[in-house]
Formats: structure tokens, sequence, C-alpha cells
């Protein structure tokens, strides 16, 4: 490794600082950001790499975590949208316990995905409240439209992330005794699988639909938000619950 784990999360802390600065401008927080989203990717990738030389202990894990209203379950599909980007998986599940989510994931990875959730929850629901509705429009149906719109191109970004952080770290590698990244990363999403299968079996995918207009408009939020914000620089925990 290049450095040591604690070092990017310094960076990541310091960054995200320096964002929220009010004296930072907008093109300046956004720069600050997006390098901190890149350095976060890297993170999940040397835990990945030290758990599997045995030099850090990072296991599989899943936890349960009950929505509650409003939007219950539009911050069901956020966090799921994130936990598989970054490479865990999640079932939704709906009844009169509620609105829950099953994540399953390795530790480090469902640690990483309630920092940028705590983060993008709390930045969704204040983006919410100034949505200006279109006067013909039903204010709910395109208040979710909107959401949906976020959601997708928070997690879009988040995708790409891991992404970058992927091919830069397969590129950097030299020839070694151990696996490599791309090798170890496939296995821990194997053992996820398997762990998700064991519980559930052959799951169908969900079809998401709306009515509003305001997918555009949600997107466009997604696109200038500040992921891992809030949860990085000490924010609230915003996952618990359990079976």
């Amino acid at each position: 490794m290049t450095q040591p784990t604690e070092s990017l999360l310094a960076k990541v802390r310091a960054l995200l600082a320096k964002a929220e600065d009010p004296a930072c401008t907008e093109a300046e927080a956004e720069a600050f950001t997006a390098k901190a989203t890149a350095l976060m990717a890297k993170y999940g990738i040397e835990q990945a790499m030290l758990a599997s030389s045995g030099a850090r202990p990072d296991a599989p894990a899943d936890r349960i975590v009950t929505m509650t209203n409003p939007w219950a379950r539009e911050k069901q599909s956020l966090v799921s949208g994130i936990v598989e980007a970054l490479r865990g998986r999640a079932v939704l599940r709906s009844g009169p316990q509620g609105h829950r989510v099953h994540l399953f994931g390795y530790e480090s990875d469902l640690e990483r995905a309630e920092m940028l959730y705590t983060s993008l929850l709390l930045q969704m629901t204040h983006q919410l409240a100034h949505v200006d509705v279109p006067y013909w429009e039903s204010a709910r149906a395109y208040r979710r439209s909107w959401l949906i719109g976020f959601r997708q191109e928070v997690v879009r970004r988040i995708r790409e992330a891991e992404e970058r952080a992927v091919a830069a770290a397969t590129g950097a590698e030299q020839q070694t005794d151990g696996p490599g990244t791309a090798l170890v990363l496939a296995d821990r999403k194997a053992v996820i699988e398997q762990r998700m299968f064991a519980e559930y079996g052959k799951l169908k995918a969900r079809r998401t639909t709306f009515r509003g207009s305001g997918l555009q408009a949600g997107r466009a939020a997604g696109r200038a938000a500040n992921i891992g914000q809030t949860g990085i620089a000490g924010g609230r925990r915003a996952l618990g619950g359990g079976r």
C-alpha cells in the first residue's frame, strides 16, 4: 500500500472541512468533495486488500434497517443503491413491520455505506424542502420523482468513483505472490452473493415507476450533492436496527 488507511481518512476529513468552509466558492467545494469521494473509494479497496492479507479483520456482515416516513420507500431505495454501489447487496422488505432493508456486505463497506447514507439523507431532505413544484402537478408525485432522480444520480457517482479506484489500483499493481485487487474484490462479492442467497434464494429485480416530472431536477441536485460529507466528518448515525 502506498499509505496507511488512517492517512486516507485524515485527508478525506481535511478536504471535507475545506469544502464546508463558508468562504469556499461552489466550484472549490465541488472540487474538494470530488477528491474526498475518490479517496474514500481508495480507502475501501485498501481495507479489502489488508483483510485479504490478514493484516486487518474485515468480515462479512448483515443488518436489517427499518425506514421511517416520510418517504420510507425512497429511503429504502437510496440506502440499497449506495450499498450495492459499494459491492454489497440489499433486499427490500415491506410488511406489517414497516419498510425494511436487509443489507449484506463486508463490515468496512457497510461502514462506508452508512457514512454516505447519513450525509446524503440529510442533503436530500434539506433540498427536497426547497423544491419548487409546478402549480399544475401533484406535489407528492413531483417530489417522489425528484427523489428518484436524486437517488439515481448520487448512486451513479458513487459507482463511478469505485470503478475508477479499482482501475487505478489494478493498473498500479506489480507481480506479487498474493491475489490482485480484481480477484480479491470478486471473491468478496461472491461471498456476499452466497450469503444473501442462503437467506433469500433467487430474487426478482424490482422496477421503479413514477408519475411526477421532477426526475431531471432531482438528478441535477444529485450531481451537486456532497458525497460523504456529514458521516465521515463525524455526523449522526443513520443506520441502525437489527433483526
